[in-house]
């Protein structure tokens, strides 16, 4: 269920800053049509952080619904309180979804033991499968391997993304977690490296405009297929490069709206709109892919 290519999906806003659903059932039509494994729903990339708790769950809501069993869809349920976690993640319970993407605390940057107490009690109040989630450079806080491998006993914390970019740390913690515990890269440049030393997928923010590109390394890759694979990644490369020139989502955004995935680029406030200055950079990295 956790394996290949997850996208990490944007949420579509109209000129007024308010959700785009028309949109939103696009990009779940083009993402069942390219072999994505399964979107998570309101994660960084979704703008978790701009919209209120209503919001968080109608779009997820709305994810399953148009996904209508077709596809696997994972809620990002993290937050820097435990209680606004747990509560989020109950909340999503019962209205289908596989399990939850749950983003280390920000900003308040606990011990490692506060990352333990944390997630642990998030598994304790629910029975849905649980992915840690550590991007350190969003959050002010890293989740150690060994963290991680504590964590592993519990029967629904089943699956790591790992955004550190750090690929020494995918053969330490594969060798404290073992087989069964799911490694998901969280970083499109590393990601291909990543799956070569023994990692299961990637929640990826390129997918949100080559999902069948992405899909496709992820396919190869677990056929060890590896010089099609790669072949595929490298044209990938300056895009995977460039969908970060300025803070996410700000580039991918962009990039959707502009290969006619989504109506508009619209963020909220303190996200503004790509500068002119970007522009063109993604605009080139989605030539040199063959994405426009």
């Amino acid at each position: 269920m956790f394996t290949g290519s997850l996208v990490a999906l944007v949420t579509p806003m109209d000129v007024k800053g308010n959700i785009d659903r028309v949109s939103l059932k696009k990009l779940v039509e083009y993402h069942i049509a390219s072999g994505t494994s399964a979107i998570v729903s309101v994660g960084t990339t979704g703008e978790s952080a701009t919209l209120d708790q209503q919001e968080h769950i109608d779009v997820i809501k709305q994810t399953i619904d148009y996904a209508s069993g077709r596809i696997n869809v994972i809620a990002g349920t993290g937050a820097n309180a435990t209680a606004e976690a747990i509560s989020l993640t109950k909340q999503v319970e019962k209205i289908g979804v596989v399990g939850c993407l749950t983003v280390t605390p920000y900003y308040n940057k606990p011990t490692q033991d506060g990352l333990y107490q944390h997630f642990k009690a998030i598994a304790e109040n629910t029975a849905l499968p649980q992915i840690l989630y550590n991007v350190p450079g969003r959050t002010g806080c890293d989740l150690k391997p060994e963290t991680v491998a504590r964590l592993a006993k519990f029967t629904n914390i089943v699956a790591l993304k790992d955004a550190t970019g750090d690929l020494t740390r995918v053969y330490k913690t594969r060798k404290m977690v073992g087989e069964q515990f799911k490694l998901l890269s969280g970083d499109d440049g590393t990601f291909f490296e990543f799956m070569l030393l023994g990692g299961d997928g990637v929640i990826s923010v390129t997918a949100n405009v080559a999902a069948r590109e992405v899909a496709r390394v992820c396919q190869l890759i677990a056929s060890k297929r590896v010089k099609e694979a790669r072949e595929i990644n490298d044209s990938l490369d300056l895009l995977h490069s460039k969908l970060f020139i300025e803070s996410n989502p700000i580039p991918v955004k962009w990039a959707c709206e502009k290969i006619g995935l989504i109506q508009n680029a619209t963020m909220r406030l303190p996200m503004t709109p790509l500068s002119n200055s970007a522009i063109p950079e993604v605009e080139k990295a989605l030539k040199l892919a063959r994405l426009l």
